[in-house]
């Protein structure tokens, strides 16, 4: 079935490159979710350690360099694309910092507007390039959508949650029970409703961002503010490991798929 949807018109690229993201799977939304939380705690550890100003300047940079690896590279790299997701959530829990603390924008004005910037992505991606499925990132232009939409999920879900968590009182624990719940609603509706893949796909990979972030706070936070007290450093050091771990198993995955021999590797 064409992931864009039966009878799909959409024109492709007049040179279509190799896909540069990968298959939607398990362990993706595993990774996922932990390179939200880690983004977090990571994001909070850099504030609270360096000057915030500096601590911004050295987000933007790693997370330009990152993006611009991902940018040179040919195809599908697990440690130079999950690298770049990393990066991506570190500068965009940053980003929706700047207006709350930075600012003093309420969280739900920051929502509200981080949740425009992401639907005129949409909008603007659609209206381009006829589709916003993952499964047609073959092209320059909607690889930037791509990861446009990225940047934009990451700073909406890091609202999204700190909106949750203090504004509405449900405390980072009680957030991340009710992100875990409001992600099965878009895969159940996939599953036994019908709701179409591209849709199902951009509800959840938003999700994800307050999901981790709520539960990797919950951990760092101290007791006094709900948490375990484990501290953002150890947990966003936990964290990593547990990516690079399986970063490293789909970087197998990844070799072992291409010494099979020739053939296309559908992402």
């Amino acid at each position: 079935m064409s992931p864009d949807g039966p009878g799909s018109t959409v024109a492709r690229p007049a040179t279509p490159l190799i896909s540069k993201v990968p298959e939607v799977t398990a362990i993706f939304w595993v990774t996922k979710v932990l390179t939200t939380g880690m983004g977090e705690t990571t994001s909070d550890y850099l504030a609270h350690t360096l000057d915030p100003a500096l601590a911004v300047g050295l987000g933007a940079l790693a997370f330009a360099a990152a993006l611009g690896l991902q940018f040179a590279v040919k195809a599908y790299i697990p440690w130079v694309y999950w690298l770049a997701v990393v990066m991506v959530s570190i500068f965009g829990t940053m980003a929706a910092d700047v207006l709350h603390v930075g600012l003093g924008v309420p969280y739900l004005v920051s929502t509200v507007f981080y949740a425009a910037v992401l639907a005129a992505v949409f909008i603007l991606w659609k209206r381009k390039e006829g589709t916003l499925s993952i499964h047609s990132i073959t092209s320059r232009s909607r690889e930037g959508f791509y990861w446009a939409t990225v940047l934009a999920t990451f700073a909406l879900g890091t609202a999204a949650g700190d909106l949750t968590a203090m504004t509405f009182n449900l405390g980072y624990l009680g957030s991340g029970v009710l992100f875990a719940v409001a992600m099965a609603v878009p895969a159940l509706a996939y599953w036994k409703l019908g709701l179409p893949a591209v849709p199902a796909f951009w509800v959840a990979y938003v999700l994800t961002r307050p999901l981790g972030a709520s539960f990797a706070d919950w951990m760092a936070v101290s007791h006094q503010r709900g948490g375990l007290d484990w501290g953002s450093g150890p947990v966003s050091i936990g964290w990593a490991l547990a990516i690079a771990g399986l970063v490293a198993v789909l970087a197998v995955s990844q070799r072992r798929l291409i010494d099979v021999g020739p053939g296309t590797i559908h992402t």
